[in-house]
């Protein structure tokens, strides 16, 4: 299609990027190459399809979201102002290539990305993703020869797993989980330090704000005892008012396709679409495959539904850059 690679390094990884046309980027499509699968899972199980049904690891998230994306763009009549994104540390929270999505999404009209979709639907709305860890640090002292002459760590990361789990609040859609815990050195040992790590969910920016206020107030319990918090916000809310208009093209451009309307999900997970957002470009995610079982053993695309989701994405693409040239 006229555009080749480049290929950006980025910390120990690298990342590509196709650009189509001249001119500054105005339409950005996301996808990643990584999945969670380990090496040496396509032996066991390989790509293959039955039927409607492709499976294989990653097939689903998000392998056949870049198919689509390609196909997509080679349906344009004209693709200048497209830019093609495609990193590969998406899943480990994209830690080397945040910064170069936000750079390239900069002055963009609109993001979109290629995750695979939500039972078919859309993803409007993405919840920010925080992620800490707490170490409550204390005293060691003989379990029995002496025990009041140690600060227990473990209880004190006790009191401090009750208190983060209390800035949840399900009515704003904010999660606070405790993942990991692990401490001390022997059974007959009062533990010197034990460490708590936590994953905090929010759905607007105000929400993971507060708790991460919160977390940086937490005080110790025990007397003697000192806490050392460390981590932070990981990816901003997607909000609604990001999403809005590109969702309303995308429905009425599915019934001059004559496609289903489509529907619009908030889910929790998190994705690069979370950062173009945040720098405000407007960005519409769950563009990708059309089928189920992500990061599960069985994971599939329907395969009929491809050509769909790459007709619709060219044609809203298309029309953000042609409202973008009347402009």
């Amino acid at each position: 299609m006229g555009a080749a690679r480049e290929i950006v390094f980025r910390g120990d990884r690298e990342h590509y990027v196709w650009r189509f046309g001249a001119g500054p980027t105005r339409v950005l499509l996301i996808g990643h190459v990584d999945t969670v699968w380990p090496l040496g899972t396509l032996e066991r199980w390989p790509f293959a399809v039955e039927g409607d049904r492709a499976t294989g690891p990653g097939c689903f998230d998000m392998k056949a979201g870049l198919i689509q994306a390609i196909h997509a763009v080679s349906l344009l009549p004209d693709r200048d102002g497209v830019a093609l994104l495609v990193t590969s540390d998406e899943e480990l929270g994209s830690p080397t290539s945040r910064e170069w999505i936000e750079e390239q999404a900069a002055g963009a009209r609109a993001a979109f990305v290629m995750e695979a979709s939500a039972a078919g639907a859309l993803k409007t709305e993405r919840k920010g993703v925080s992620i800490y860890q707490v170490t409550a640090l204390g005293r060691a002292a003989h379990a029995g020869l002496e025990p009041e002459k140690g600060v227990n760590a473990a209880v004190e990361l006790a009191h401090q797993t009750l208190a983060v789990l209390d800035l949840a609040d399900p009515g704003a859609g904010t999660t606070v989980t405790a993942t990991i815990v692990h401490g001390g050195t022997t059974n007959n040992t009062v533990p010197s330090s034990a460490v708590l790590d936590v994953d905090v969910r929010a759905a607007t920016v105000a929400e993971q704000k507060r708790v991460d206020r919160a977390f940086r107030r937490l005080q110790p319990v025990l007397h003697g005892a000192t806490l050392e918090v460390v981590g932070g916000p990981n990816r901003p809310p997607l909000e609604a008012a990001m999403s809005g208009d590109l969702f309303d093209r995308a429905a009425k451009l599915t019934k001059q396709l004559g496609l289903p309307e489509p529907r619009a999900v908030a889910v929790g997970g998190g994705s690069d679409g979370n950062f173009t957002a945040a720098v405000g470009v407007p960005t519409l995610d769950g563009l990708g495959a059309v089928g189920d079982h992500a990061h599960a053993e069985g994971e599939y695309v329907l395969v009929s539904a491809m050509p769909e989701r790459a007709a619709l994405l060219a044609a809203v693409v298309r029309d953000v850059l042609d409202e973008d040239d009347r402009s």
